[in-house]
């Protein structure tokens, strides 16, 4: 506040970034009689892809990028609006990011804490027994927590059928038709 700052040091950080930012994208005014833009950021895009644009509204404090309206500084596209415009940024910057106000957060005074072997600290009345039902189980595959309904219940087969002749009672090495098969195609 000596130097005659106004600002929070890393909101002018912002600001100066954005600015750098605000250089390469073109603003249309919309109205401005009601502060309105259409901000399009032409830097950073692939060929094919269409550069991105954003809407303003400065009067209600407004970017569709929701920055602005988020951490109550300009974004790159509100810095882009009020330069087309020659409005100053500062204006819409909050009075929470100003160096009186964090130093009001900060004027009220703490009590001195007492010494750590005069603090009355009650003695436990209780143990802690960690619950065990919610430890994971590391062994093994893990179980399913989904509770099932009548979609999930199985319909009773007669068991594996053989991979050959698909009858059930045998597998596809001990099947009576495995010689009959063998070079057909079915």
């Amino acid at each position: 506040m000596e130097a005659g700052h106004v600002l929070v040091e890393d909101v002018m950080d912002a600001i100066a970034a954005n600015r750098r930012m605000a250089r390469s994208m073109t603003v249309e005014v919309y109205s401005r009689h009601n502060e309105t833009f259409r901000v399009t950021e032409t830097i950073g895009r692939r060929p094919g892809i269409p550069p991105r644009s954003y809407g303003v509204d400065l009067r209600n404090r407004r970017c569709h990028c929701r920055r602005f309206q988020t951490l109550h500084y300009p974004c790159a596209h509100v810095v882009a609006a009020c330069a087309k415009v020659s409005v100053n940024v500062e204006h819409f910057i909050d009075e929470v990011y100003t160096l009186a106000r964090t130093l009001r957060v900060w004027e009220n005074e703490f009590p001195v804490l007492p010494d750590l072997s005069t603090w009355k600290v009650p003695p436990m009345t209780f143990e802690l027994v960690p619950d065990k039902g919610l430890r994971r189980n590391p062994k093994g595959r893990p179980q399913s927590s989904r509770i099932h309904n009548e979609m999930d219940i199985r319909e009773k087969s007669d068991g594996k059928l053989c991979g050959v002749c698909r009858l059930a009672g045998h597998n596809r090495s001990k099947c009576p038709f495995r010689d009959y098969h063998v070079g057909q195609s079915s």
